[in-house]
């Protein structure tokens, strides 16, 4: 399932291509015409996300709400495709088209796409946990968060999935996060620590937008190191997949402490890369490093 730093690019990606001008909606599979319709002509104000839920605001106080689910994509892409000005074709049961002159973007097998009031938006987002992503400095969201774990008797590996106590979490930061801090995955939530969740939180806040800028998840330390580095010199690379949202990023290799990594070699200790399904997903941890309360 796409985790939150896809989202927030995807918001981007949108902003870019549509903000600001009239968008041409359609539904080319047919299962959104009926809000393609209330969409279609309108101008996109600003498209903004918060956890995995995708909102794309147009003029007269209508909202998009897309949530990709674990196969959606929404890949925006030059609406021609050679100098031989070949429109980019309909591929696939594309539920959602949009369109102007110079970008088309085709949203395939969200788990969501409706158009909602204002009032709707503000329901969804109040059920949504703290976002890394949206981490305003000075802000309490952290303290929010932990107050949510602190009550609960659920493993933190359970926790950190739910997107109502922290939204934009996927499996793939919650097994690697939890390992870079030696937390144990099982460990429930009320025993964590307050500076042990300070730590994740801060990482949290720090690795994601390095996803969103690469447009793949970054959580070995030298890559890390490497990616904020071409951060602060500026020659960080727009990959492809960051500007269109075709595909994960290959600008780092594709490396991970443990996530798919069963039954390998931890790369700290060396012990086996364990694996239990845990809240839907297949959680991996090593069981020598992570007894951290």
């Amino acid at each position: 399932m796409p985790e939150g730093h896809t989202t927030h690019a995807l918001a981007g990606r949108l902003n870019n291509a549509f903000g600001g001008s009239p968008v041409g909606v359609s539904s080319p599979q047919g299962k959104f015409s009926g809000g393609a319709a209330l969409l279609d002509g309108l101008t996109l104000v600003k498209a903004s996300a918060w956890g995995k839920h995708l909102f794309a605001e147009f003029e007269g106080e209508r909202w998009l709400n897309v949530h990709l689910g674990l196969i959606g994509a929404f890949p925006v892409l030059p609406r021609l495709v050679s100098s031989t000005d070949l429109e980019v074709p309909v591929r696939g049961q594309v539920r959602l088209r949009l369109l102007n002159a110079a970008w088309v973007g085709d949203l395939r097998a969200p788990t969501i796409c409706a158009v909602v009031t204002g009032e709707k938006v503000d329901q969804i987002q109040a059920r949504l946990g703290p976002d890394p992503l949206r981490a305003d400095p000075g802000s309490d969201q952290c303290a929010l968060a932990l107050r949510r774990i602190s009550r609960s008797e659920r493993p933190i590996a359970e926790l950190l999935m739910d997107q109502s106590v922290l939204a934009g979490v996927g499996n793939v930061y919650r097994c690697e996060v939890l390992f870079r801090h030696r937390v144990d995955p099982f460990r429930p939530g009320r025993e964590i620590r307050p500076s042990t969740w300070q730590a994740i939180w801060e990482d949290l806040v720090a690795l994601m937008p390095l996803g969103m800028a690469f447009g793949q998840v970054l959580t070995m330390q030298d890559q890390v190191d490497q990616a904020l580095a071409e951060v602060a010199d500026g020659s960080a690379a727009a990959h492809t997949a960051m500007v269109t949202g075709a595909g994960p990023g290959d600008h780092f290799e594709r490396l991970f402490y443990l996530y798919r990594r069963t039954g390998q070699p931890c790369r700290v200790c060396g012990s086996r890369v364990r694996t239990r399904l845990l809240a839907g997903r297949n959680l991996f941890w090593c069981g020598r490093c992570q007894r951290r309360r």
